[in-house]
């Protein structure tokens, strides 16, 4: 199955009448992750017709409210929908208290719990592991403390011929061995390659997503050969100043970074509202790495 991202905005602060707020769901190995969440998220989950029920984790990446201001509906809704299962919400710490303070207006009681895990202060942690994916946390250089994610399947087992088992009359520790790419010493006598009787899995698959930040090279190091990158573009290259002055990054910066990573594609978005169109943005991008989109607002893009 592939692995798909949906753009649920892709506005810088001010939303316009084509993009919402920053928002996204990621889609990675049956996991539903809501990732920021500005304000009309739940307007855009349904016309996205993604199913409520199916989020399993919210990521925020910082407190400037077109990051965030939709919580408020979504938990509502999730209310209203009588969702039972756990929520988990990755964000800054403080988010705790700002989400409480507004649900005891919104809503007389959650039918579901929630837990908040702050998100942490070293430059590039691990927040999040199950049996098929780690979830990293990292830090960015905007005007408040504000964290990217890089969302990243762990390595499959190799592929045990049948045919093999029967020849060598493998035993399941010997199989075992082998699902780990391992080679298989038999009776003590002689080493059976592990190409012989293994099919290699597929290369694991990976996400970035890099919210507000000034142009920060020295993290491409986290994210080589990333399959897909998402880094925000809020201006063109002839509005370095500005973007350096709001901290904030340019197409042509998302490019480099993409190439620094060796990234397979590169969508670019958050775009400031000055842009009616933003295909000079993707244009300038592709000057320096032609695998670039520019998202459009209820885009799917697959892995």
């Amino acid at each position: 199955m592939e692995n798909a991202l949906t753009i649920l905005g892709s506005s810088s602060a001010l939303p316009t009448s084509q993009r919402f707020s920053s928002a996204q769901v990621l889609q990675m190995l049956e996991r539903f992750f809501l990732i920021d969440c500005g304000e009309g998220t739940q307007i855009q989950l349904r016309r996205a017709n993604i199913s409520f029920s199916k989020i399993q984790a919210i990521f925020i990446s910082h407190l400037h409210g077109d990051h965030y201001l939709g919580i408020f509906g979504v938990l509502s809704s999730f209310t209203l929908l009588g969702r039972k299962t756990p929520l988990r919400i990755f964000a800054p710490k403080g988010f705790q208290k700002i989400v409480q303070f507004q649900l005891e207006f919104l809503v007389s009681e959650l039918t579901f719990p929630i837990y908040f895990i702050d998100l942490p202060n070293e430059p590039f942690a691990l927040v999040y592991s199950d049996k098929k994916v780690d979830i990293y946390a990292f830090k960015l250089h905007h005007r408040i403390d504000t964290w990217g994610f890089y969302f990243k399947e762990k390595p499959k087992d190799y592929t045990v011929l049948k045919e093999a088992i029967e020849l060598y009359k493998l035993t399941i520790p010997q199989i075992l061995t082998a699902k780990r790419g391992e080679d298989i010493e038999i009776d003590n006598t002689h080493v059976i390659k592990n190409n012989l009787i293994a099919i290699p899995p597929l290369a694991p698959k990976s996400y970035v997503y890099i919210s507000d930040t000034l142009f920060y090279a020295s993290i491409s190091q986290y994210f080589q050969n990333v399959t897909l990158l998402y880094h925000e573009a809020t201006f063109s290259h002839n509005l370095l100043d500005r973007a350096k002055e709001t901290y904030h990054s340019t197409a042509l910066q998302a490019a480099d970074f993409a190439q620094m990573c060796n990234a397979k594609q590169l969508l670019i978005g958050h775009f400031s509202a000055r842009y009616k169109s933003v295909i000079e943005l993707e244009k300038e991008a592709q000057t320096i790495f032609p695998n670039t989109k520019a998202v459009q607002d209820l885009e799917t893009y697959y892995f």
